[in-house]
């Protein structure tokens, strides 16, 4: 079935800028300390804030999910934008951490959750023969934001105080992501681009053919052992984009400016991690390609756990970052092969939840191993480096089942075409 009258690359185009703008939301750091000046609160109370927006990104993912897959994604992303920029502008009002939580915290991660979710469900759908390069370029504009908005949130801290620049970035965003919105469509059931014919499932990756539903999804052992796998491949990002500048600091003994600008690196890294890997998977496989990432992200913790000079230092902590942005990169990819289409918002968000869960594990490990050490990371490293030897052999069992599923499908097309046709010759 062709689609011509909507050009998907403006589908993606459109996807990117409204996750430009989301993304605003991985640049807190900018605004934390002054909201701790304002409210007269402490740090931990303060940033509670941005761990619930977090935390909330992917239970509104399955809920406008399962919306989106009913009614299509252009009214769940201009209902995103509403609730992401009303969360914004009211910050701008709040004069207590009750009232952070709340607007930054509940209705900013309701808000991301919303546009997120649906424009990588959608743009996967729109792109099945690119799947794993459009959900990279998509993931990468999220991860993006803080790089693009970091350094602009700052100087308008500066210009305007902190409750200014929430109010206007609340406005900016609600306008350009809900104009976005009336530009995003789906592509008609069936739809596929022309002159191109989906794959057979084969040695290196999985194309089901088949449309799951989130319960059905739910009673394979596929969806659990996606689920670690992707809980893995978060824990050791989260960990290290969480500390970064702390390790950075007191491991290396860089001065607090220094270590920033090595925080954008690293950022730099999440973002282009996306797309590489993205693109590599397309190439080689989605479960060859994380099994790689596994292998990078082991040996870069290992090398951070003896670095002692900043060139050591990003190099391990860009390795593992480059690795973290490359599951969010494939993962929607994983989720479409395995369980369809149809359901892929909802179904994509109830896998999300491994992050949710990851952004919980990770730093609490980091932190944990330094209050045990006296403020030493290594014990953190060498445990995350042992969950990705985990999550390796949780790959090369998905593989294998790759394998053993291509040899059905090859059994099932000789029985049931190759041999009916050779009988009646």
């Amino acid at each position: 079935m062709s689609q011509k009258k909507t050009n998907r690359w403006v589908i993606l185009a459109v996807s990117i800028i409204m996750n430009v703008c989301i993304g605003a939301a991985y640049a807190w750091s900018v605004f934390q300390t002054p909201l701790v000046e304002l409210l007269g609160a402490t740090t931990s109370e303060v940033s509670l804030a941005f761990t619930l927006s977090l935390a909330l990104i992917p239970i509104s993912m399955i809920i406008f999910g399962k919306f989106q897959d009913k009614k299509g994604p252009q009214i769940v992303t201009l209902i995103g934008s509403i609730v992401f920029g009303i969360g914004l502008i009211l910050t701008g009002y709040t004069n207590s951490v009750l009232m952070l939580y709340i607007t930054y915290g509940v209705l900013g991660g309701f808000g991301i959750g919303a546009v997120y979710g649906c424009t990588i469900a959608n743009t996967v759908k729109w792109f099945p023969d690119k799947r794993g390069l459009a959900g990279g370029l998509v993931a990468a504009g999220f991860g993006s934001g803080a790089v693009i908005l970091a350094p602009l949130g700052a100087r308008l801290v500066d210009m305007y105080g902190v409750l200014a620049t929430f109010k206007l970035m609340g406005i900016v965003f609600l306008i350009v992501v809900g104009l976005c919105s009336f530009i995003i469509k789906a592509p008609a059931q069936g739809w596929t681009p022309e002159g191109w014919t989906p794959p057979a499932p084969s040695k290196t990756s999985i194309n089901s053919g088949v449309e799951m539903a989130p319960g059905e999804m739910m009673k394979t052992g596929t969806f659990y052992i996606l689920w670690v796998m992707y809980t893995i491949g978060m824990v050791s990002g989260l960990m290290i984009i969480g500390h970064a500048s702390p390790i950075a600091q007191g491991q290396i003994g860089l001065a607090p400016h220094v270590a920033a600008i090595c925080v954008s690196v690293i950022a730099l890294a999440n973002t282009f991690g996306r797309i590489l890997w993205g693109n590599i998977s397309d190439k080689i496989g989605r479960y060859n390609t994380i099994v790689v990432m596994y292998i990078v992200s082991a040996v870069m913790l290992l090398v951070l756990n003896v670095s002692q000079n900043i060139v050591l230092f990003l190099i391990s902590a860009s390795g593992i970052a480059l690795s973290f942005g490359g599951f969010l990169g494939i993962m929607p990819s994983v989720t479409a092969e395995n369980f369809g289409s149809k359901s892929l918002g909802i179904n994509y968000g109830i896998l999300f939840t491994a992050y949710g869960v990851a952004a919980v594990v990770g730093p609490q490990i980091a932190s944990a191993a330094v209050e045990a050490s006296g403020g030493v990371y290594s014990r953190a490293y060498i445990i995350s480096s042992a969950m990705n030897i985990v999550g390796i052999i949780c790959a090369v069992m998905m593989v294998l089942k790759a394998k053993n599923d291509a040899k059905k499908s090859e059994a099932s097309i000789k029985e049931e075409i190759i041999e009916p046709l050779a009988n009646e010759a």
